[in-house]
């Protein structure tokens, strides 16, 4: 890559910005930095529903098992099974 991704770092790769950050403070280069402006489309809606703890307690370990977060188990399996349906 020719250009840096940042003005402030000079960094090339997104790895090299995350040692830079990791080893400095934004506040000693506040003055550099400038307003940003940007849009959020969050499309989705958080809704409980209520489950029996022994099966919470069996999500949460299938969940850890697999690396994901219990949320994230759950919508992938009511996705598979609305698209069977």
């Amino acid at each position: 890559m020719k250009r840096s991704k940042t003005p402030i770092s000079k960094a090339t790769t997104y790895k090299e910005i995350a040692e830079f950050w990791d080893t400095h403070s934004l506040a000693d280069f506040w003055d550099q930095t400038q307003a940003a402006t940007f849009q959020v489309n969050i499309q989705s809606e958080v809704i409980y529903y209520p489950l029996a703890q022994g099966l919470a307690m069996q999500i949460r370990k299938m969940a850890k098992r697999q690396g994901v977060r219990p949320e994230t188990l759950l919508n992938i399996w009511v996705q598979e099974k609305l698209q069977k349906a």
